[in-house]
Parts: C-alpha cells; sequence; structure tokens
C-alpha cells in the first residue's frame, strides 16, 4: 500500500513539475520575443512598419495589463484563502486547547490518584 502511494505521488510530482517547465517556456519564449520586437530599429522602418510595429506594442501592453490584473485578482484570491485558513486555525484553538486539557487532567488521574 505504502508503494503505490508514493508511485501516486511521485506521479504527481512528475506532473505538477512537466506543468511548471512547460509554463517556463512559454514565458521565456515570449519574452524573448517581446524583447526582439522592443529592440526593432525603429529609424530605418518604412512607415507602414512603423505603424505595424506600434499596433503591436500596444497590443502587447493591452494584453500584459489584462493578465497582471488576472494574477492580482488571484493574488488577492490566495491571500484571502491564507487568513480564512488562519482565522479557522484560530478558531478551532480553543477547542485543541480544552482538549489538551482534558488529556492532561485524566493523564494526572491515571498517574496520580489512587482510591
Amino acid at each position: 500500500m505504502r508503494e503505490i502511494i508514493d508511485q501516486i505521488v511521485n506521479l504527481l510530482q512528475q506532473g505538477i513539475t512537466a506543468i511548471f517547465r512547460f509554463i517556463e517556456l512559454v514565458w521565456q519564449w515570449s519574452f524573448g520575443q517581446m524583447v526582439t520586437i522592443f529592440r526593432s530599429d525603429w529609424q530605418s522602418l518604412p512607415v507602414w512598419k512603423i505603424a505595424v510595429l506600434a499596433i503591436a506594442v500596444l497590443a502587447i501592453v493591452y494584453v500584459l495589463y489584462r493578465g497582471f490584473f488576472q494574477l492580482w485578482r488571484a493574488a488577492e484570491q490566495i491571500f484571502r484563502a491564507f487568513v480564512d485558513l488562519l482565522m479557522v486555525l484560530i478558531s478551532v484553538l480553543p477547542y485543541v486547547l480544552i482538549a489538551g486539557l482534558i488529556a492532561a487532567g485524566g493523564s494526572y488521574v491515571i498517574q496520580h490518584v489512587n482510591l
């Protein structure tokens, strides 16, 4: 049973690693393309190519703007979830403390009280 669980965990780790490698590959390629277009020699281009370049730059800025705010919303949701988790952990703390006190009291009675 332990081997099956280890294999499942290993498979999940490999899958997550592959996903992050793919994301890294896409990010590197995309930013490489953006750097290439921003390094274009604007002075030597004809007017129509400058217009195409300007439209491409505006489209890139717009898409990155949308992506930034989507990432920002996701970060806010992650932060909210973390705060909710902390609130649940804090709200459960009295129950854990009471359980610990009951265990300590029971242990004391078992070890020290002789009737």
